[in-house]
């Protein structure tokens, strides 16, 4: 039997959930539209609260991948699998839940009828009710949930994100976003209670609330260890990312809320927890890559379609959205910089099998490639890709779509003859698909007839095989194309390659 309050009663609404806002959106609506004087309008308040707490996870998901700033302060070196993707889709649900207990308070306290609009009192109120109440009673609650029954029924899904990030905040269940909703509004009520309260108050507390969330859930370590060593106090007044990793990882230490003072009160505090920042911090986790796709942008609007501007949307195949017509301005202002001061940055990355993969791209777009004047710039930009790799140490860059233009670089033969001192293999899609069909064909074979042979796909494969010895009929019409690859190759295998225009000549070959 599923617990209480374990799941969300809108679950099987999927995207339709936020239709319950309609009755939020129609009293704003009706207030407007048949009202003559407006009066103070708690509905759309709320609203607009809504609003915000979704844009401050999402600008700090975004940021949390920027990982051409963050890579070498990943608190954790995995990356997220599409099972927590899918796992933390619905990550809102607490907004949602919120706004209904935000709304039942407004019609349930008479006080938040009239607010004014700024008390500077009630900030310092709300502080230290933050301090003396919501942090030790989060504390305790968060001590409780690690019990064996509320840690199996209820808080084990919050700890099933293997890797921590900013929306991970939001992956709990409905008993538990209840709990800390109400932990979270103790500030508020009492102080509107106090006669101190204010509107902004009630906007700045809960998006300070859910930017220290973002904070301290997310991978990339952002908080200087210089700030503790200059002022060593602080350390018991704000965690850090890694700190409450720590907790995800051990799950018997760092309990507190925002501030490990308590967990140094209650005996909890993790003693490596200052330590690991500072290593998290300085980057000496970081492990360099061993591939690297060498990618370009497509066009201006598809360019949103990366991790750092909307994980959601990243997360699912590109196709055009009315959304994405909005930002077309700010997306063309970046192709602008990118055009002039941009250079290869990192876009994604992932671990397989023990290695280390890198998506960089290129700040360059498609319409770009085929402007005479920006070609030397193009191979500038990929030429120095190429040369950050080499110094990384990274094993194999592997350079994609038009970055591999013949007519641009030769598909890539212009750097390794230019840069013959090169460690990193240069790379491409048709070397990669060669090398797999080369790795097919037994040592002993003497003799292949190769069709498709002046293909970049067929020219890789046969110059290859000619440094073997073998001997390759390339079946080709064209003479003008077969000697420009014959003459590829060394003098001495020259003669490895022949030239065949019909399909009987393979009849008695025994390899084609």
């Amino acid at each position: 039997m599923v617990a209480f309050l374990s799941s969300w009663p809108w679950e099987n609404l999927g995207n339709l959930k936020y239709l319950l806002y309609g009755p939020l959106i129609a009293n704003v609506v009706y207030a407007r539209m048949y009202e003559e004087t407006p009066k103070f309008n708690w509905c759309l308040h709320i609203l607009i609260l809504c609003a915000l707490r979704g844009a401050v996870y999402t600008l700090c998901s975004g940021l949390n991948h920027w990982h051409f700033l963050t890579r070498r302060r990943r608190v954790v070196q995995q990356t997220v699998d599409f099972k927590q993707i899918d796992s933390e889709w619905h990550w809102d649900n607490f907004i949602l839940l919120h706004a209904f207990m935000g709304l039942m308070a407004t019609y349930t306290f008479p006080v938040f009828t009239n607010l004014p609009i700024w008390n500077s009192k009630g900030y310092l109120f709300a502080l230290l009710l933050h301090i003396a109440v919501v942090e030790p009673l989060y504390y305790f609650v968060h001590m409780l949930l690690h019990s064996d029954y509320l840690f199996t029924n209820y808080h084990s899904l919050h700890h099933s994100s293997v890797v921590p990030q900013t929306l991970t905040a939001g992956l709990a269940t409905p008993l538990e976003h209840i709990i800390f909703g109400l932990i979270m509004g103790i500030p508020i009520l009492a102080t509107c209670l106090l006669g101190y309260g204010s509107l902004k108050l009630i906007y700045g507390y809960v998006l300070i609330f859910d930017f220290l969330k973002c904070l301290g859930h997310g991978y990339t370590e952002c908080v200087p260890p210089v700030i503790f060593e200059f002022l060593p106090f602080l350390k018991y007044l704000i965690y850090t990312p890694t700190y409450h990793y720590l907790h995800r990882k051990e799950m018997n230490t760092n309990f507190c809320l925002f501030m490990p003072l308590y967990d140094a009160l209650g005996n909890t505090l993790n003693k490596k927890s200052w330590e690991l920042h500072k290593k998290i911090f300085s980057g000496e986790n970081t492990k360099e890559p061993d591939f690297v796709f060498l990618m370009h942008c497509v066009d201006v609007i598809s360019s949103i379609h990366v991790p750092f501007v909307l994980r959601s949307f990243v997360s699912l195949p590109y196709t055009t959205r009315l959304f994405l017509f909005p930002l077309w301005p700010l997306a063309f202002a970046t192709t602008m910089l990118l055009w002039m001061f941009g250079k290869a940055f990192l876009v994604m990355g992932y671990t397989l099998r023990g290695r280390v993969h890198q998506s960089w791209c290129v700040p360059r777009y498609g319409f770009q490639y085929f402007l005479p004047f920006a070609k030397n710039g193009i191979n500038d930009q990929i030429e120095d890709a190429i040369l950050k790799a080499d110094k990384l140490g990274v094993k194999v860059i592997s350079l994609a779509a038009l970055n591999k233009n013949e007519a641009l670089n030769g598909g890539g033969t212009l750097f390794v003859k230019k840069l013959p001192d090169l460690r990193v293999r240069v790379t491409h899609g048709n070397t990669l698909t060669a090398a797999v069909i080369l790795s097919e064909i037994p040592k002993e074979v003497k003799e292949v007839f190769l069709t498709g042979a002046t293909s970049k796909l067929g020219r890789a494969i046969a110059l290859y095989l000619c440094r073997r010895g073998v001997r390759v009929m390339m079946l080709t019409k064209s003479t003008e194309r077969f000697q420009s690859i014959q003459n590829e190759a060394a003098e001495e295998h020259r003669s490895c390659l022949v030239q065949v225009t019909k399909f009987q000549a393979a009849q008695h070959c025994k390899y084609s």
